[in-house]
């Protein structure tokens, strides 16, 4: 009888397609399913709790994958890791409870984006960090992510060929720091039942705008309202953003 197990995945982003498989290129669905495939001696689908972006990071994507062979948690770790580029981590495995989904059970979505807001890149950021030189007003910034808390259409920042129901979502956190220390790092964090295509760096996007002074933090409410995607700031770039960790638990922050 097979047994389905959960588990929670890191990978650096730089040189996949995103987490999806496709025709081709190298995705970090199709790395899982090839090496879970070759550990249980037959075909084995993986299904994530979301799709990232090329170029997007993740410090912990859930998925789930059902195996014939009879293997506990911690080997199937071992078992995977040694078949992963060293890009891609399992970091934890555990048997899922009966009728688990990794993708409609979740209850909580956490991304982060970095923004390196100094003139000069750290040669050791430049793949996990969008480089803004110009001053950012951070409290701006602050100030207008703070506005896109609740319910809202999201329909301004939600990326063209999108293909879903309805562009209503809730987001529980939106709000932009400087890292402390000193360092020219500032962190997006965003936290929801679900986010539209793009929308975190769309919205990451917008955001600068205002650091730069070009729109007063008022503006992201009209952006919001306009509905339209043309109203809002550029999409900023994939390697910036991580998905930080998805919750099934009932939703607090």
């Amino acid at each position: 009888m097979s047994r389905t197990f959960k588990l929670t995945i890191a990978y650096e982003g730089t040189d996949f397609i995103g987490w999806q498989r496709q025709a081709t290129g190298t995705s970090i669905q199709g790395l899982l399913e090839d090496a879970l495939s070759e550990l249980d001696g037959r075909p084995v689908a993986v299904t994530g709790a979301g799709r990232t972006d090329a170029g997007v990071h993740a410090r912990g994507q859930v998925a789930t994958a059902a195996l014939d062979r009879d293997i506990d948690a911690a080997s199937v770790v071992r078992a995977v890791n040694n078949r992963l580029p060293q890009t891609v981590r399992i970091l934890d495995a555990s048997l899922a409870p009966e009728g688990f989904h990794a993708r409609f059970d979740a209850r909580l979505k956490t991304y982060r984006y970095r923004i390196w807001n100094a003139d000069v890149m750290s040669p050791f950021e430049r793949s996990f960090a969008w480089h803004v030189p110009m001053r950012l007003d951070v409290a701006a910034m602050n100030d207008a992510a703070g506005m896109l808390c609740g319910t809202h259409d999201f329909a301004a920042f939600q990326g063209t060929g999108s293909d879903t129901q309805t562009t209503v979502r809730t987001v529980l956190r939106s709000s932009v720091e400087r890292e402390p220390g000193g360092a020219p790092l500032l962190v997006y964090d965003a936290a929801g039942e679900g986010f539209l295509r793009h929308m975190v760096r769309n919205v990451v996007g917008t955001l600068v705008e205002i650091g730069r002074g070009r729109f007063s933090p008022a503006w992201i409410g009209e952006v919001l309202a306009s509905r339209d995607r043309t109203a809002a700031g550029p999409t900023a770039p994939a390697h910036g953003l991580f998905l930080m960790g998805v919750s099934y638990e009932t939703r607090r922050l």
